[in-house]
């Protein structure tokens, strides 16, 4: 039992990826039992994995996303390419202009 706290978003994300993590290894035709092996985790780790379990380390689903070839993904997660709120927080923050130093900008 997941005794975790986590927002409906949080376990609906979590649900979606250790779904598409089984869909990954049965369209490999990797039984559970590989898979855990070539991730260096238990079989029971898989299976909650799988479940998209809350408690169980984000180092095991990296390992497992190794073992599928599919971790380069995991690296973008919070790339900012993909921060849409950062970036706009960002843009918002930009000067309306720039103003050169009352020297007239000449180096010393």
């Amino acid at each position: 039992m997941n005794t975790h706290f986590q927002s409906l978003p949080v376990g609906r994300a979590l649900a979606k990826l250790g779904k598409d993590i089984r869909d990954a290894r049965l369209r490999r035709r990797i039984p559970a039992a590989i898979l855990a092996d070539r991730a260096a985790i238990s079989r029971m780790t898989l299976y909650l994995i799988e479940k998209g379990h809350a408690a169980v380390g984000m180092g095991h689903y990296a390992s497992v996303l190794m073992a599928l070839g599919l971790v380069e993904r995991l690296a973008d997660v919070a790339d900012v390419r993909h921060d849409a709120v950062g970036l706009a927080l960002e843009e918002e923050r930009l000067p309306k202009r720039i103003r050169l130093p009352r020297d007239g900008g000449r180096l010393k």
